[in-house]
């Protein structure tokens, strides 16, 4: 964003800072009247022909603007990623408590990871440990969809889940 003498182009468009058309006037024209105000010229919309510029208080404007941003930051939701982990020896009544936490985090809008970790000789069980996986899957009751598929790493599998809504 350019201001006051950096802006090159000539003839720009200019608004005052009531918000009014003044029109197209040579850049020269434009600065001497934002001095007389004691205020910047800023350039708005640079790609533009011609571009427009507005006569404002240019510390202000970046600070609304700033605000702005902070605003709509604000209001944007982040998803956490959220980790189950598993093992191959895992019982049914620990199975049973990891899904319905699962079904918690996914109620809540976020993304679950789901791990199933392989020790030692359980490494053999390649298979088995794939279906466990999928059958913990199958077995959550809140709709979901895999966002990352089952994925191999050193220490097992895992896989990523998101709420459908």
């Amino acid at each position: 964003m350019r201001i006051n003498e950096y802006i090159r182009l000539s003839p720009v468009r200019l608004i005052d800072e009531n918000g009014k058309q003044v029109g197209v006037v040579p850049t020269d024209e434009a600065l001497q009247m934002a001095q007389e105000r004691e205020l910047d010229l800023v350039e708005i919309v640079p790609n533009a022909r011609p571009p427009v510029v507005k006569i404002i208080d240019f510390g202000k404007y970046q600070y609304q603007k700033a605000k702005e941003e902070q605003h709509q930051k604000a209001k944007q939701k982040k998803t956490e990623v959220k980790g189950i982990r598993l093992g191959l020896r895992t019982d049914e009544h620990d199975i049973e408590v990891r899904r319905k936490r699962a079904e918690k985090f996914l109620s809540g809008g976020n993304k679950v990871k789901i791990e199933i970790r392989l020790r030692g000789r359980e490494k053999a069980h390649q298979p088995l440990a794939r279906e466990n996986l999928n059958n913990f899957i199958q077995s959550i009751s809140v709709p979901n969809k895999v966002e990352q598929e089952t994925k191999k790493f050193p220490g097992g599998f895992n896989v990523i889940i998101i709420p459908i809504k």
